[in-house]
């Protein structure tokens, strides 16, 4: 495994401490289609960098992997930032993959680990759109300070809770199923990494409810924005039968 290329893969599918050029990158990019952009592309180029190495990686590169997911998924518990929580949570996402690269079945191809990258992936960019719109829309995307959500823009309030369900990866979504997967398949081999797994989806689980709570529950504050029309709402809509649909597909892949 060359160096140059164990860098390349340990940055885009991020190993801590490369995992900062990122969250660092994500940060300080303003315009919200170009954060779409890094998300879409930015795993898939770990994806090829880790591909190109023609190596499975080594069992301590799987813990150093579950570690730095851990590590993010914490940090994502105190977080009230959006933006900067989408970016983490990504971060905490995208690192499973080289236990997933690991230990994947036989007949698993780059095809396979673009396709669970581009699954992680999915719910981080409607939160990214919609980080983009509440700051638009009420000034911050600011868990507290613009909180009261379900009741002044239901339809917003409602994509938000959907997409932070489905970036925690509960059931029916990609990320669900590629956890699973994954745990399943890393668990003969590292039973002990395996448990960390479980333990960041844990993580994951309480961040989310945590940042959910600070935009939708209670009174309302803040100026009241515009919701989402009808037809925004009905794509979006869409979108997540799509996600679900894919999700069901991506098991069958999977097992």
């Amino acid at each position: 495994m060359t160096s140059i290329g164990f860098i390349a893969a340990a940055a885009f599918l991020p190993l801590f401490p490369f995992s900062m050029l990122f969250n660092r990158l994500f940060g300080r990019i303003g315009n919200a289609w170009l954060r779409t952009a890094l998300l879409l592309l930015w795993p898939q180029l770990g994806v090829l960098a880790l591909v190109t190495l023609g190596e499975k990686p080594d069992a301590w590169m799987v813990w150093w992997a579950v570690a730095t997911s851990s590590l993010y998924a914490l940090r994502t518990v105190a977080l009230k930032d959006l933006r900067l929580w989408t970016g983490y949570m990504a971060t905490s996402a995208w690192s499973l993959l080289w236990p997933a690269a690991a230990f994947a079945p036989l007949g698993a191809n780059a095809d396979t680990l673009g396709l669970q990258a581009a699954g992680l992936s999915a719910p981080f960019v409607l939160l990214t759109w919609i980080s983009g719109r509440l700051d638009a829309e009420l000034g911050a995307a600011y868990a507290g300070v613009c909180g009261g959500l379900a009741g002044t823009v239901p339809r917003l309030s409602g994509l938000l809770a959907l997409s932070i369900l489905a970036a925690v990866a509960t059931p029916l979504v990609p990320g669900f199923f590629i956890l699973l997967a994954t745990t399943l398949h890393v668990l003969p081999a590292v039973p002990g990494a395996a448990l960390l797994i479980l333990t960041v989806w844990l993580l994951w689980a309480w961040s989310g409810v945590r940042i959910l709570r600070g935009f939708i529950v209670g009174p309302a504050r803040g100026a009241p924005g515009r919701d989402l029309g009808n037809a925004s709402f009905a794509l979006l809509g869409l979108i997540f039968v799509v996600l679900m649909l894919a999700g069901i597909g991506i098991l069958g892949d999977l097992s």
